[in-house]
């Protein structure tokens, strides 16, 4: 596999910064994760804020492009069509944007909210837990993503530009006229991209792997230790290679599909066999609320203040997390929405995923909150991110049948974040082509598996440190740099489609 350095400049660097911190983080394990904990703090309090005016802005931006004059317009050009069907196109992204997520936090997180609400203005604690929980995983994460996408996308289509964050920024060569600074300056944009997709991909994966590990030890009565976490790493990455390798629609596109119908299935058992009048009601009841209060929530204003506390703890971290995830995302939402019409993506990625995770959590949140008034003294069986659903479903018929299930939804959730991310990284470093080289997706493959695979060791030898969680507290870092930019890339992107809007009627 030879590379030419002066062409995979991107590459070489970001391998090289990534040994240096790996370096930094085995040998000053304890100074790097204080160092870490203590910078993430401090951005979530001082940068808090304006994540969350960032977050409506960016929501209130895409309404108005919606409906807009531009939103008729196609990210390509006016005879191209899209590639994929509506449904092979919403099953990736969907599973590429939030995936093994929502089952991490399927049951735990409405349980939280429940027995904390963040707010007592309200008489009907159900409702307040679904409407927050709605609100940290709804229009706000997807509007993140799809600023991004329909910027790339305007870049990548309409003008032609390589799929690289930098894209974005084209329109400074007129300002910054001199080559090396400008190089510099797009460098440092693209690498931080790369940088922060790998942290949040093994952050992703940290996660997904233990909660397995966690539904296998539920399941079989066995604590599973070290060696099964790598085995069940070691088959994700190799099934994520296989997909990647096979290109979008032969392989990503056929496992996104196949998640979206275990994901209904799934939803479908809980909800056909709970109150279904209940769920019906509890989901339009707080999906109204959480539509008439989204302005209050999303400033946290009056009322609808939370606390520091749990802002610091929730909210910010999570705007953090999904500013994070944004370029990848983004940038593999608008690589398979090519001849799509802006209002098309814009209301597709903002409201068919937000709905669907909405119906989702209300099912089994609505559901928990049964068993434990059912219990009738909940002893926190819930509590647990990583056991929670595996104990929910214990409530069920086959259950075990159910929960296997749901460990192989898992690991093909991963997969497809994994194999995205690696089609993305790929054409990065491939000079930012459409369709990156064979040899590039392999690299990257091997990369994000050692890198893992590392990053599960130093946890194991550092018991006293948890580095999975200093790794997802590292993107809450590389998040801020990100959410300045995207200021900067809404207000290129607005300026430069109006200037080519008044040239196409000229």
């Amino acid at each position: 596999m030879k590379l030419n350095p002066k062409q995979n400049g991107l590459l070489y660097i970001s391998l090289g910064i990534l040994l240096f911190f790996s370096f930094f983080l085995y040998v000053f394990t304890i100074e790097t994760y204080n160092g870490i904990e203590s910078i993430s703090v401090y951005i979530r309090q001082r940068f808090g804020g304006f994540y969350l005016w960032l977050g409506l802005l960016c929501v209130l931006l895409l309404i108005f492009l919606a409906f807009s004059p531009w939103g008729k317009h196609r990210l390509g050009k006016d005879t191209d069509r899209p590639q994929f069907s509506r449904l092979s196109w919403i099953s990736m992204l969907y599973s590429a944007g939030m995936g093994a997520g929502i089952l991490l936090r399927a049951v735990q997180e409405p349980v939280f909210m429940i027995c904390n609400p963040p707010i007592t203005n309200q008489t009907d604690s159900a409702t307040i837990a679904l409407e927050y929980t709605f609100y940290q995983w709804g229009f706000t994460a997807w509007a993140f993503y799809a600023v991004f996408a329909i910027t790339i996308g305007y870049y990548l289509f309409v003008q032609s530009k390589k799929v690289l964050s930098s894209s974005a920024f084209s329109s400074i060569e007129g300002i910054v006229t001199s080559k090396k600074p400008r190089q510099l300056i797009f460098g440092s944009i693209d690498i931080l991209a790369i940088l922060t997709t790998v942290f949040g991909l093994v952050a992703a994966i940290g996660l997904g792997t233990t909660q397995i590990k966690g539904g296998l030890t539920h399941l079989l009565q066995e604590d599973f230790g070290l060696k099964t976490t790598i085995i069940v790493l070691l088959i994700i990455s190799t099934l994520a290679f296989i997909s990647v390798f096979r290109g979008v629609h032969k392989g990503i596109k056929v496992i996104s599909t196949w998640n979206i119908y275990v994901t209904v299935g799934l939803l479908l058992f809980v909800f056909l066999q709970s109150d279904i009048l209940s769920i019906l009601s509890q989901f339009f009841v707080a999906s109204y609320q959480y539509v008439i209060d989204f302005i209050p929530l999303s400033i946290a204003y009056g009322h609808y203040d939370p606390g520091e506390a749990f802002l610091t703890d929730w909210t910010y971290y999570y705007w953090a997390f999904w500013l994070a995830w944004a370029p990848f995302t983004g940038i593999f939402i608008a690589r398979i929405s090519k001849g799509r019409t802006m209002r098309e993506v814009i209301l597709g990625v903002l409201l068919i995923p937000s709905l669907g995770t909405f119906f989702w959590f209300t099912t089994f949140g609505h559901s928990a909150f049964t068993i434990i008034e059912n219990l009738g003294n909940y002893q926190g069986q819930f509590d647990n991110v990583f056991s929670s659903i595996f104990i929910f479903f214990e409530n069920y018929p086959f259950q075990g049948f159910i929960n296997t299930l749901t460990i192989l939804l898992l690991i093909s959730f991963l997969v497809t974040s994994l194999d995205s991310a690696i089609f993305v990284l790929s054409m990065f470093t491939d000079d930012g082509k459409q369709e990156p080289s064979k040899k590039h997706r392999l690299l990257w493959s091997i990369i994000l598996t050692i890198f893992s695979i590392g990053i599960i060791l130093l946890g194991n030898a550092k018991a006293d440190i948890d580095v999975l969680i200093a790794m997802q507290k590292l993107l809450i870092i590389t998040s801020l740099p990100f959410s300045l930019l995207m200021v900067i890339m809404i207000i290129l992107f607005i300026r430069d489609y109006r200037k080519q809007q008044q040239t196409d009627s000229a």
